[in-house]
């Protein structure tokens, strides 16, 4: 196999909203934030495979597909063989092209996204790409390892005596009694492959699960801890460093982030420390076979709310960017429910799997694709089509909490995402 690293400044100008506009537009930059990618070129002659992360909130629905296509077009693949993922550092933008359109036809320009700009950032991303494709380097061996990340997560929903949700563990919990419950489900382990060259190190991966947001809400643009600890191993190392958000959409730091501004550097240290020793500890193997494999997947959309009331949601909200915003999208994810979300996974032999899952997926589906495969080394980023939102479990609409009230796809979609990870995990 052969492998190039990319990456390319997607730090947005000042004034340009954050979050889709659930939170104030930027006014400074903290760190600035950026696109990093691998291209990955099997051995075999069969296209490249390119694994993104974005150092943004989300990327949804046509927007995503639109990424996708660019990359493609660069590297000579095709969308199918490109995953897109987003950190979900929450202080950064948030682009889609069609909620944003539905606004402007309200007089409501930017609440989303730059339009202009956001497209502007989209071609020089697949720009790098491209010339990343001109330089592939061979790969001789695989390095595959692990490190466990201690009080740092918790699942979001601690779950009372009665099965409904106690209380919500928001990115920061001022609620001492909410903090003091169990850290809940969670997956500890920080997952590492690198790619070498002899004793040269081209390029590693890493995949974490966590919302990786210590505060937000201030206008100031921030890759948060997971980007600072990614780029403070870079700089250190001289070595590309692909950061991946797993399914977090669950689980936040709120055990252990009382509000202290200070815990933004701590909780980084905790990230970078568990990459280094994921490194340490990372066994080698030969360059295995590769293989893609895709399926389709449709999340149905809610069946409680109805295209007019978003509508009437979308005109109501004039004074309220938020809610124009939040109906906007999922109005558009309405949309596209029809348009099948493609779930993806990178096999190295039969030994080592990376999953490429959309939304805010909960933890449950990445130790449900662990356990498929529970002999088998994996790495797994979510965050990739952010259209469907929160993806939860069936029963979290029982159980209450935030994530059902603000999910814009519907109960039976756990059904359909698990069949579309057994689709790409076994045979």
């Amino acid at each position: 196999m052969k492998i190039a690293h990319f990456t390319q400044d997607i730090t947005p100008p000042l004034g340009h909203p954050l979050c889709a506009g659930w939170y104030p537009a930027a006014t400074a930059v903290s760190e600035r934030l950026s696109a990093h990618g691998v291209i990955i070129e099997p051995e075999d002659g069969t296209s490249p495979m390119v694994l993104c992360a974005l150092d943004w909130a989300e990327l949804s629905n046509f927007e995503h597909r639109r990424w996708c296509e660019a990359i493609a077009g660069a590297v000579g693949t095709t969308p199918e063989r490109v995953a897109v993922h987003c950190l979900h550092n929450h202080d950064a933008p948030w682009p889609d092209e069609e909620a944003q359109a539905l606004l402007d036809e309200q007089g409501r320009p930017e609440v989303i996204m730059q339009t202009a700009w956001c497209r502007d950032i989209r071609a020089a991303v697949a720009r790098a790409a491209g010339r990343a494709a001109e330089r592939l380097e061979p790969v001789d061996r695989l390095r595959f390892g692990r490190a466990r990340v201690s009080e740092l997560a918790c699942n979001r929903r601690p779950i009372g005596a009665d099965g409904k949700v106690v209380g919500v563990r928001w990115t920061r919990c001022l609620d001492a009694e909410i903090r003091a419950l169990p850290e809940g489900t969670i997956d500890p382990w920080l997952q590492t492959v690198s790619f070498w060259q002899g004793t040269r190190k081209l390029a590693a991966l890493h995949y974490y699960a966590i919302h990786p947001t210590s505060y937000d809400g201030t206008g100031i643009v921030t890759t948060d801890f997971a980007g600072i600890a990614r780029d403070r191993l870079i700089a250190e190392e001289g070595v590309p460093h692909v950061y991946f958000t797993g399914c977090g959409g669950n689980i936040t730091a709120g055990k252990y982030n009382d509000g202290v501004a200070d815990n933004r550097a701590l909780f980084a240290g905790k990230i970078f420390d568990a990459m280094r020793e994921a490194e340490r500890q990372a066994g080698d193997s030969p360059v295995p076979e590769l293989e893609w494999r895709t399926a389709p997947v449709r999340l149905p959309g809610r069946e409680d709310v109805t295209d007019e009331q978003l509508m009437t949601a979308i005109r109501a909200a004039r004074e309220h960017p938020k809610q124009a915003s939040r109906a906007a999208l999922e109005l558009t994810y309405r949309h596209r429910v029809e348009t099948p979300i493609t779930v993806s996974a990178l096999h190295f032999g039969k030994g080592a799997a990376l999953l490429h899952l959309p939304g805010e997926a909960f933890i449950e589906y990445q130790l449900f694709a662990q356990e498929l495969l529970h002999d088998t080394w994996m790495g797994v980023a979510a965050y990739g089509d952010l259209g469907p939102g929160y993806i939860c479990l069936e029963r979290s609409f029982a159980e209450g909490g935030y994530e059902p009230r603000d999910a814009f796809c519907a109960p039976e979609s756990e059904h359909a995402l698990k069949q579309a990870i057994r689709d790409v995990l076994t045979p």
